[in-house]
């Protein structure tokens, strides 16, 4: 049954916020959205805050979920791998800060540029592979997950965090803190919409990689009877 693991993620989800919350009005400051590293920083961080460091644990969480589907469902090995890279990608940018700040300054772009271009070849050389693995598991409640995931990480919080959008917003009263909560939260919730999907595509990934063998025209039949179905 699907449902109670949705009941789970909306309960995990509005739980894991509430305690966030609860947090910082129990004890203000606690979340450490801006805070100053050294005397001579004038610009701040919110690196070291709990809504910070729970971003990577769910984005390895995410890779760990896309790994076992690479390594057990082999017909969806063509698209884990690269979605798993992404996961990488958004792991290494998540810790740039202390990448930049305790080993080499701008060593995040170099690993972000070096996995970029594996996960780019590994997709254009398995790309019929990935087109029938697509065919496969499409339409997919997890897949549609983690695209609304990323497009709220790769676009929307880009743009309403973006930082004159609130010093026009705020004018005199502005403060870099509001821009950052604002941010750090949209992150938040796209994050928890990734690992939502993941689960969701590794359940999807599971059940094909399971299932019995069917004949050709016992598929084709299914597949016309779930399109007349699925018809308003």
């Amino acid at each position: 049954m699907v449902w109670p693991r949705y009941v789970c993620y909306f309960v995990g989800i509005a739980l894991l916020t509430w305690m966030l919350t609860q947090l910082e009005m129990s004890f203000p400051g606690s979340l450490r959205l801006h805070v100053f590293v050294n005397p001579g920083d004038q610009i701040g961080t919110s690196e070291f805050s709990p809504v910070e460091l729970i971003q990577p644990l769910i984005i390895a969480v995410c890779g760990a979920l896309l790994a076992w589907v690479a390594h057990y469902c082999p017909s969806q090995r063509p698209i884990a791998i690269p979605f798993g890279g992404v996961a990488l990608l958004f792991l290494i940018r998540e810790l740039y800060y202390f990448l930049d700040r305790y080993l080499v300054e701008n060593l995040w772009q170099v690993l972000v540029g070096f996995a970029a271009a594996l996960i780019i070849v590994y997709t254009y050389r398995v790309r019929k592979r990935f087109r029938i693995a697509w065919a496969r598991v499409w339409p997919s409640p997890g897949l549609a997950l983690v695209f609304a995931g990323s497009v709220i990480l790769f676009a929307f919080v880009h743009l309403v965090a973006h930082e004159p959008l609130w010093m026009s917003i705020l004018g005199d009263d502005y403060r870099r803190i509001v821009k950052l909560a604002v941010e750090e939260f949209i992150e938040l919730i796209g994050y928890l919409l990734w690992l939502v999907g993941t689960i969701e595509y590794a359940y999807q990934a599971r059940a094909i990689a399971f299932r019995k063998p069917q004949r050709a025209a016992r598929r084709r039949r299914e597949k016309r009877r779930h399109d007349r179905e699925g018809r308003f």
